[in-house]
């Protein structure tokens, strides 16, 4: 497949391409997402503790995390669809006040006391589908607002930023649960409104110029298979569609089983959210280390490894699963997760062309999160079948699946990303 020809002012600079840190649209999109992202992490803790205080059902607990899932994998390819169609930065705006609404709703129904099952599955099943759209923009928009050069350095920043405020919002969503079970939504509410107050200072395009009416042509469904068409054609992308979902699900999977054993066992919130915070610290870690361990690995070689380390490591986890221990041995196997990510969505931005870009990204997500939807129900469904030991091997066994597909790949072997 040849490669097709980046556009050199895609991100409206010549020459010497100055610092990341002096890009005015990147940085905006970077710290209001740093914000919402924080949010997000307070309610994703808070959710299923909510949930397992009124009811004691740790199936009930993944059962809502896993609308949430589903919902986002559901919206995905639609969602590819809108980012290439529409103005992205409309759609981000748009995305926001719809998720400000819905964890505002959230926050006023479980002060009132009122947050039955039903309320907390239409808030996130709302949310995520907000928010299946407005990432699928922004994946979409970097190479817009980012030199190509740059894109590896920005999607790895990104990385950093995701993991970061994996590693605030935990412990702190922990901390607000405990002085006050509505505190983390409201948390998350303030949070998309710094994030939309964010997008709308950006001014510059957040795509280039499509080329007239033809480019709208044809349904949504018709307009979707052009991206899954692409990702057929490109060997390393066709192989990493079998490797993705069982490695998305196992780490989904383990971090949701060990958030519901360590409160079983009677670990305090404030407690299990440090867990989350110890497993983003090695992502966070991982981040920092991106550019680095690009120079010394081969993108082949970072996934193949990632996966077989992650197998170990995520064993090892299910035999500390009663303590917070049971995160150290996680955070280790994210650790070059980062680093795959910025490799491949790199790779994956400098190849696609800009009209494809929101269909290839939601191609990529969907296939990554296509079984990790129903990860929080399975886990939640082993927890009350097994202990949590028993229960969780099942998360490393299918990583040892995903090893093996990577070791054996053609397409992942031959790769020159």
């Amino acid at each position: 497949m040849t490669t097709p020809p980046l556009v050199p002012d895609a991100a409206g600079l010549r020459g010497r391409p100055p610092s990341l840190w002096r890009n005015r649209a990147f940085n905006l999109l970077w710290a209001g997402q740093c914000l919402s992202d924080l949010g997000g992490a307070m309610a994703d803790l808070a959710l299923p503790l909510l949930v397992l205080q009124q009811t004691g059902s740790p199936a009930r607990a993944g059962l809502v995390g896993t609308v949430g899932l589903a919902t986002t994998l559901a919206c995905r390819l639609p969602a590819g669809v809108l980012a290439d169609r529409y103005d992205r930065r409309r759609l981000m705006i748009t995305c926001d006040a719809a998720r400000i609404a819905a964890y505002a709703v959230l926050a006023c129904a479980v002060a009132a006391d009122a947050a039955g099952v039903a309320v907390l599955l239409l808030v996130v099943a709302g949310g995520a589908a907000a928010t299946a759209v407005f990432s699928t923009a922004e994946h979409a928009a970097i190479r817009s607002i980012v030199r190509p050069d740059q894109i590896a350095t920005a999607v790895a920043r990104n990385e950093a930023r995701s993991y970061g405020t994996s590693l605030a919002g935990p412990p702190l969503g922990g901390l607000l649960f405990g002085i006050g079970r509505s505190l983390p939504f409201i948390g998350n509410a303030l949070s998309f409104l710094l994030s939309l107050i964010a997008v709308v200072c950006i001014r510059r395009p957040l795509q280039q110029r499509r080329p007239g009416p033809a480019e709208k042509a044809g349904s949504g469904g018709a307009s979707a298979v052009q991206g899954l068409q692409f990702v057929l054609g490109h060997p390393f992308l066709r192989g990493l569609l079998v490797i993705a979902a069982p490695l998305n699900t196992a780490f989904t999977g383990m971090i949701f089983a060990m958030t519901l054993a360590l409160r079983r066992s009677g670990v305090p919130p404030f407690l299990v959210g440090l867990a989350g915070a110890i497993f983003a610290l090695g992502g966070f870690l991982g981040a920092l280390a991106a550019p680095a361990l690009q120079r010394w690995l081969s993108l082949p070689a970072l996934i193949t490894l990632l996966c077989w380390a992650t197998a170990a490591l995520m064993a090892v986890s299910a035999l500390l699963s009663a303590t917070v221990l049971a995160a150290v041995p996680l955070a280790a196997a994210v650790f070059l997760g980062p680093t795959a990510n910025a490799a491949l969505f790199g790779h994956q931005a400098a190849i696609t062309p800009d009209h494809l870009q929101g269909r290839v990204v939601s191609v990529l997500l969907l296939a990554a999160g296509s079984t990790a939807a129903l990860a929080p129900a399975l886990a939640g469904a082993l927890l009350a079948r097994w202990a949590p030991g028993t229960a969780m091997l099942v998360f490393p066994l299918l990583v040892t699946g995903a090893a093996v597909t990577a070791t054996f790949s053609r397409g992942i072997r031959t790769t020159s990303a």
